[in-house]
């Protein structure tokens, strides 16, 4: 059973706003620490497991240096992705770096960095050639196109515009072996969010029969296959998630059906899980301010989707809980939106919740649940919002600052405002 809790009391959280004022983002160190752990031993049985956090999930040095530590590499798909990786201490092979129409700057960066290369289509390899050379080891992305189901989040696969389709990866890696690579990967991506099983240990089989298929028909011997993501979060209470220990198991059993003692074995495992590492171990802290009653009741925050867009774009589900009347049963129908001026700027709609006080200084405290992965990451400028800060809560208790809000002054700084006194 999934339970949405808040790892602060209000007493605890009424400090911190005093402090910091809201909205804010806060993620929880031990909790994501203990996450990554249970991650690495669940797939400890797996040959030379290694995972590349999805740093587009939470693009913040501070994570990124966390996990690092607990073992982990990322996956990087522009250039200030494998900045921040470096910035991290994350380095050489223990970065991915996944192009997609990539730049020829940032395919030199990322071999500067020595980071693995994931090719998104098969034009891409003459352009890396021309932009930074082909690397020994290269790894190209599949796109199984109708074979395979995707899902809402990111489409069926053969309307997705990333990846080689079957025969482009079997005429891609005869290529970029006569071009001079001498170590191959497998790379796939083909669900977002995803919480059925069998889809993800499905796609290990694919990815397993597709290496033995190349080695068999072209002689190319990948290194390993990564998985992808995809791993989705339980964001409703009561919906259940994956389990580690169950979808290694699941993997480990299709390995050893289809690799085990066979010409690819060793045959390593990687993987870029982002969401289910942070996800649920990060939250928006916003006010409630105004109430506004029409044909619907409306509660007003000072969050905004500047803040948190998943609701508006995917019509995501995020639990609310209100701080300190976690017990309360509900007992209004309320609409939770911010201010900006776009209908869709909604976090709930036709939610029950218990009678919300309101008020800039005394309102109630709303804590937006499931908020550390594609939260903060995907927040944007649209009616000159400024993005909320992002807070870090230590194993000691202590609360750390690993990004602070937005100014006006950060707002106006990509302008030139002196040219713009002697503009007419």
């Amino acid at each position: 059973m999934n339970l949405k809790t808040f790892p602060l009391d209000r007493d605890r959280l009424e400090a911190l706003v005093d402090k910091y004022s809201t909205p804010f983002y806060l993620y929880d160190e031990g909790a994501i620490r203990k996450n990554a752990r249970a991650l690495r031993e669940a797939f400890a049985p797996l040959p030379s497991y290694r995972e590349h956090f999805a740093v587009k999930a939470l693009p913040n040095p501070f994570i990124l240096k966390i996990l690092a530590e607990e073992g982990l590499g990322a996956d990087c798909s522009s250039l200030p992705e494998l900045l921040l990786a470096d910035m991290a201490g994350i380095k050489g092979e223990d970065i991915m770096f996944s192009s997609n129409e990539t730049p020829s700057a940032e395919f030199r960066k990322a071999r500067e960095l020595g980071a693995v290369i994931n090719l998104d289509d098969i034009s891409h390899i003459e352009f890396l050639e021309r932009a930074a050379g082909i690397p020994c080891l290269v790894s190209c992305r599949y796109n199984p196109g109708p074979l395979r189901e995707g899902n809402a989040i990111i489409g069926k696969p053969e309307e997705a515009k990333f990846g080689f389709s079957r025969k482009q990866i079997l005429e891609g890696f005869s290529m970029l072996r006569d071009k001079g690579a001498r170590r191959f990967a497998l790379h796939t991506m083909v669900a977002s969010n995803e919480l059925g099983l069998e889809y993800h240990i499905e796609t290990a089989r694919m990815l397993f029969d597709l290496a033995l298929e190349l080695f068999s028909k072209t002689g190319v011997r990948v290194e390993f296959v990564n998985l992808g993501g995809g791993v989705g979060i339980p964001y409703r209470p009561g919906d259940d998630g994956i389990k580690w220990k169950d979808l290694a198991g699941g993997i480990k059993k299709a390995y050893d059906e289809k690799i085990r003692g066979g010409p690819l074995d060793p045959l390593n495992i990687r993987t870029e899980y982002g969401r289910p590492i942070t996800g649920p171990y990060g939250w928006l802290v916003a006010r409630a301010v105004h109430q506004k009653k029409i044909y619907r009741n409306y509660i007003g925050l000072d969050a905004s989707m500047a803040d948190l867009m998943r609701p508006a774009l995917y019509g995501a589900y995020h639990h609310i809980t209100i701080a300190g009347r976690e017990q309360e049963a509900p007992s209004e129908c309320y609409d939770v939106v911010g201010s900006l001026c776009e209908n869709n700027d909604k976090f709930a709609i036709q939610r029950q919740l218990p009678k919300i006080r309101t008020g800039e200084k005394d309102g109630d405290l709303v804590i937006i649940h499931d908020a550390g992965a594609h939260g903060r990451a995907m927040g944007f400028n649209y009616n000159g919002k400024l993005r909320s800060g992002e807070l870090l809560l230590r194993p000691d208790a202590s609360v750390t600052a690993i990004r602070r809000k937005e100014t006006a002054e950060d707002y106006f700084a990509t302008l030139d405002l002196e040219a713009l006194k002697g503009f007419n």
